[in-house]
């Protein structure tokens, strides 16, 4: 299978826009002030899914065999 990589020149990118819901309605983060931008760019993701599957999240929670 061939891959084949295109490069675009920074003069034809397009800004992307990164929204998140804060205090109960969305927002652009650009328009954050520098302690909200840093606590949202050190925020961890997970999923539900993966935090179950494990034996013990560090939550609390212990899984039932």
């Amino acid at each position: 299978m061939e891959t084949f990589e295109k490069k675009l020149d920074n003069n034809k990118r397009t800004k992307c826009e990164i929204w998140t819901r804060a205090m109960g309605y969305c927002r652009p983060v650009s328009n954050f002030n520098k302690g909200k931008k840093s606590e949202f760019y050190e925020r961890q993701y997970f999923t539900e899914k993966a935090t179950m599957n494990s034996m013990n999240c560090g939550c609390g929670y212990q899984k039932i065999a």
